[in-house]
């Protein structure tokens, strides 16, 4: 059975792989598609075993190939006012409607046609194909979906991960960290208030101290990488908060979560370290007030950023199949930094516009997609 790339894209689309959800199904499918074709395919669970990433090898099991990688988790569309079935592809307007059409399941048909190409013009170094779970809340999939592909297969050159670019080949993004951050206080009456301590008053001070980073960072001469993203520095933010009981009692809690996005010449771990240092000052300050008080935090893993590489080899492949000579670089995150960590050779390049993903009646235009194909079928032959 040999699809079109159009085809497994509606065969994907209708897999409502939403981040909250198992992607087994889709998982399941794209098993039996590429055995198909006489392709093994291997998962890599998460630890409820309700969710895969899965990864194969089209060719020849020997060093020097190129991975096009995907993942195949989607946002919710709860909320959204769609004009178009969001679980189906509707073609119009010279556009594919969808939900991940953009984002990125518009990619991963492309990838999965890719496979019986590469089989039939019988390539010398490998096809190899990684989609990961869990991309849309943290990037949580990737990471333990390559350190089993570096056990298991042979190392790749390049690693073209296809987020939406509109084909350009980008050589950087921002590093990503998130900060879970309690705020503990002790409970009186409001007209006590110098008896207690208010939880969201004193997480005022960690607010404050978000202001004040950030107008350090504005205000720092950026590094050549960091020059070329916009902003060029550093950004701290929080957009949610909770807490506290009544208006005339002293707020026992406050919760929150602190984000750093930092451009790829920068290091998160000096920000992160800055963090620390001020959270571990206010605690004491608030154990000293009294000992319910304090402050507790913990922080993920984060998203590291994509580095532009000297003499990359994936940078340099796409940039001589698009003829592309152009600086680009982003302040989202990808999984091309978790790559690029691990040693491959990472470049993002994929078709759609970034501003679709997410939206109601996310899109993909026809004519990007194709381009998409066309691209991808020609790093392909560079196989052979």
């Amino acid at each position: 059975m040999t699809l079109t790339a159009r085809e497994i894209l509606d065969r994907l689309v209708a897999f409502p792989t939403v981040s909250r959800d198992s992607n087994l199904d889709l998982i399941d499918w794209v098993e039996e598609y590429l055995a198909s074709h006489g392709v093994a395919a291997r998962r890599v669970y998460d630890a409820t075993g309700r969710k895969a990433a899965l990864y194969a090898n089209a060719g020849p099991e020997v060093e020097g190939g190129v991975v096009l990688s995907g993942h195949t988790d989607v946002v919710p569309v709860d909320g959204q006012n769609w004009s178009f079935d969001p679980f189906a592809v509707t073609e119009a307007n010279g556009r594919l409607y969808g939900r991940g059409t953009c984002d990125m399941k518009g990619f991963d048909a492309i990838a999965l046609a890719m496979v019986p190409h590469a089989l039939a013009i019988g390539v010398t170094r490998p096809l190899q194909i990684a989609l990961s779970y869990d991309e849309e809340v943290g990037c949580i999939g990737a990471p333990p979906m390559i350190d089993d592909m570096l056990r298991h297969l042979p190392r790749a050159a390049a690693a073209i991960i296809g987020e939406p670019s509109m084909l350009r080949p980008v050589t950087g993004h921002n590093a990503s960290t998130i900060t879970d951050i309690h705020v503990h206080g002790y409970e009186v009456h409001s007209s006590k208030l110098p008896e207690g301590v208010s939880a969201i008053h004193e997480a005022g001070r960690v607010l404050q101290w978000v202001n004040d980073h950030n107008a350090e960072c504005r205000a720092a001469t950026p590094d050549p990488i960091s020059a070329t993203f916009d902003p060029p520095h550093a950004t701290t933010h929080v957009g949610t908060i909770q807490g506290g009981t009544a208006h005339n009692i002293t707020a026992k809690d406050c919760t929150f979560k602190l984000g750093f996005r930092v451009p790829a010449g920068d290091d998160v771990a000096r920000h992160e370290a800055a963090l620390d240092a001020f959270l571990t000052q206010l605690d004491g300050q608030l154990r000293a007030r009294h000992p319910e008080a304090g402050v507790t935090w913990s922080r993920n893993l984060g998203v590291p950023g994509l580095r532009p590489e000297t003499d990359g080899v994936a940078e340099a492949l796409i940039r001589q199949l698009t003829g592309d000579n152009g600086t680009h670089v982003v302040t989202y995150g990808t999984e091309a930094g978790q790559f690029q960590d691990r040693g491959y050779s990472a470049v993002v390049c994929g078709p759609g516009d970034i501003a679709q993903a997410h939206q109601p009646d996310e899109w993909i235009a026809t004519e990007q997609f194709q381009r998409g194909e066309a691209l991808m079928r020609r790093v392909v032959e560079t196989l052979v």
